[in-house]
């Protein structure tokens, strides 16, 4: 028996050490510590990329390899690295092919004349940062076979590249995407990173040749290219584009198509020697411009690029990230310089032309400190530099502490500005408005109609005119900027039709955010709306049919609706608050109005509305003088109660709560807001 479980023990140490198991190993130790840190980076209001690349230095040997060595040479032995590295690489190509479909061409071209100061001087004023930068820092850490002219240009572009995917994310978080910045912002950095694209292949082919006269046929023969790509080729794939443009014709020969596609555009310009990820970019930013197409295609490789190969990519950085070589004071120095100069060229490049082009001092800056991000697209640059050794070991440290930080600040330093540029004597309330401003927020699309249904009833008859704005919410900014639009359609569908069958007028807005309720609270204080209507529970979650079958299999549990999330919304919104609970909604015609505390009276205002929209009857309960009964509520349809009072209710009348009608659980307003 010993000896057999010698013999599996033996052979399990083998398989561990079989190339196959170690690098599945590798992939499971980096998915794992990347998607840690990922999401706690997006807690704190980051991106998850800084959280990811961190995660790869933190692996790599400025951390693992410096206090567990032995876990580092177990784990990432050198010549375990090569798989790695080569997933990473054709992760980058696939993440590459995205952002390329990401790039909407025809709203760079619409736009051009008129962000092209701004696009432009914001690539070519940090690229001349950047030689001026190299030509200080080259005697001291430009590879000895390097020359000054190799050895500038990639730092030079390096310091000119913008992050559009994760600017993209930023300007949906900061809820920028339909305003003149986010708009202005996007379209510049899409038409720099064309430029800073075009940029980096002429360098890589000048580096490759030594010279700029030995690069003239690489050059050459990449113009061509992309001639053929985006005036023979992509004609050719929009046709196709327009007849396959949904799932029900989409075959998987059409699909295998574009990836042969991809992959040749990849391996042509590798061998043109300015880089595969060149090739990839600009098939993707060639495949039929048709938005469906382009989505369907995105959902083939997106998800796999973004969760597996991508970490993959920040751990292989990390590992070639050595921050124990920067380790004198002259080194932190210059590290300082980069970080300093980058900062400078990317914000003052984009600052002052946008205030020469007529933007206010305010936006100026703003779109600076937008276009300073770099992030995932930097280090892609950084590791062409390392792997063709241009940059050294010190310098790509220094230059890896540089993304980090230019893209951490982004989002403070946009605060920062719009601290320095805020009102100096904000007014302390606003003007009472003729409307009665209501922000009816939803999840799935079904509650949309639902909510917007009470709403009519419970506001349309008060004593000044309710104006609704139906507000949906997609949890996650790292959401592809091109879904946003369909979801947003797919979303209101419901409502818009049921506003239109109620004659009842709405606006509508679609955001993406990370934190559902912060971002509602924000937006109704600072919106200034009277009234925040939300579902809760049951309502949220489950369709009357379910909800029906799960009153007949167990308790209805009333004090389970209001959860942490929704106490937010009511504990920090300064205006009144609704929370709806769903128990077969139909019409509020007769309605059961619960009473406990003299203040409760408030409630009258919203039935009163009740009776003249319905002709409601309304029943009283005060629970002061009678008890709170099942045969009470099973005869009523719609319930008013007051949030103080739900609290207690739902904790000592559970048993009568299981009749309980539709209700409307309401919270005054804490402010001296208006009421309906």
């Amino acid at each position: 028996m010993s000896e057999g479980f010698n013999l599996f023990i033996h052979s399990l140490g083998e398989g561990i050490q079989s190339p196959v198991a170690m690098l599945l190993l590798q992939v499971i130790a980096i998915l794992f510590v990347a998607r840690i840190f990922g999401s706690l980076f997006v807690k704190i209001g980051q991106p998850s990329v800084v959280g990811e690349i961190l995660a790869g230095i933190l692996l790599g040997p400025s951390v693992l390899g410096n206090f567990l060595p032995g876990v580092s040479n177990f784990l990432f032995a050198p010549e375990t690295l090569g798989n790695i590295t080569t997933l990473s690489q054709i992760g980058l190509i696939f993440f590459m092919f995205v952002i390329g479909m990401e790039l909407d061409i025809t709203a760079v071209r619409k736009t051009f004349k008129e962000t092209i100061l701004i696009s432009q001087t914001g690539i070519v004023f940090p690229f001349l940062c950047g030689v001026a930068v190299a030509y200080f820092t080259y005697p001291y850490y430009a590879v000895e076979t390097t020359t000054f002219l190799s050895y500038a240009l990639f730092i030079g572009i390096s310091m000119s590249i913008t992050a559009f995917p994760i600017l993209a994310r930023i300007i949906q978080e900061k809820r920028l995407t339909k305003s003149h910045l986010g708009t202005l912002s996007l379209v510049s950095a899409a038409s720099g990173d064309v430029l800073a694209w075009c940029l980096l292949a002429v360098v890589i082919a000048i580096i490759q040749t030594g010279t700029l006269s030995g690069a003239i046929y690489t050059i050459l023969f990449t113009i061509l290219f992309i001639v053929f790509m985006f005036f023979i080729l992509r004609p050719f794939l929009n046709i196709i584009g327009n007849l396959y443009h949904n799932k029900e014709v989409l075959s998987k020969e059409i699909v295998a198509l574009m990836f042969f596609i991809l992959i040749a555009s990849a391996y042509f310009t590798e061998i043109l020697g300015i880089h595969a990820l060149f090739g990839a970019f600009a098939a993707g930013v060639a495949m039929p411009s048709h938005v469906q197409f382009r989505k369907l295609l995105i959902e083939k490789v997106e998800d796999v690029s973004l969760t597996i190969f991508l970490p993959l990519f920040f751990v292989s950085t990390g590992l070639k990230t050595h921050i124990g070589l920067i380790n004198s004071p002259q080194e932190w120095l210059f590290c300082g310089v980069f970080i300093f100069v980058a900062i400078f060229g990317k914000v003052i490049g984009t600052a002052v032309p946008a205030r020469l082009s007529g933007e206010s001092w305010k936006d100026s800056w703003l779109l600076g400190a937008l276009m300073n991000t770099r992030g995932l697209m930097e280090l892609i640059v950084l590791t062409i530099g390392y792997e063709m050794q241009i940059l050294s070991p010190p310098v790509f440290a220094m230059l890896v502490l540089m993304t980090l930080v230019t893209t951490f600040m982004t989002g403070p330093l946009l605060k920062f500005i719009a601290w320095c540029y805020r009102t100096q004597s904000p007014s302390v309330s606003r003007k009472r408005s003729n409307h009665f401003r209501v922000l009816l927020s939803f999840g799935r699309a079904s509650n949309g109609k639902l909510l917007l249904d009470v709403a009519q009833q419970v506001f349309s008859k008060g004593s000044r005119k309710p104006e609704i704005t139906a507000l949906h919410l997609t949890v996650g900014t790292e959401i592809n900027p091109i879904y946003t639009g369909n979801f947003a359609e797919v979303s209101f569908a419901p409502i818009r039709e049921e506003a239109q069958k109620l004659g009842f007028p709405i606006e509508t807005q679609y955001d993406v955010t990370n934190d559902v309720g912060q971002y509602i609270v924000d937006r109704i204080n600072e919106d200034h709306f009277d009234f925040l209507l939300v579902g809760a529970g049951l309502s949220l979650s489950a369709s009357p049919q379910d909800i029906e079958a799960a009153r007949q299999h167990s308790w209805f549990y009333p004090g389970d609706l209001l959860k942490d999330k929704t106490r937010q919304f009511i504990e920090a919104s300064k205006a009144a608050v609704g929370i709806f609970v769903n128990r077969h909604f139909e019409q509020a015609t007769r309605v059961a109005v619960i009473l406990k505390d003299p203040q409760d009276v408030f409630l009258f205002r919203y039935a009163k509305n009740l009776m003249a929209f319905n002709k409601a009857q309304i029943a009283v309960l005060d629970l002061r003088s009678a008890a709170l009964t099942p045969e009470f509520l099973s005869d009523r349809n719609f319930m008013l109660i007051s949030y103080d009072t739900w609290i207690d209710v739902s904790e000592h009348e559970k048993e009568a709560l299981q009749t309980m009608p539709s209700t409307l659980i309401i919270r005054k307003s804490i402010s001296s807001q208006p009421q309906p």
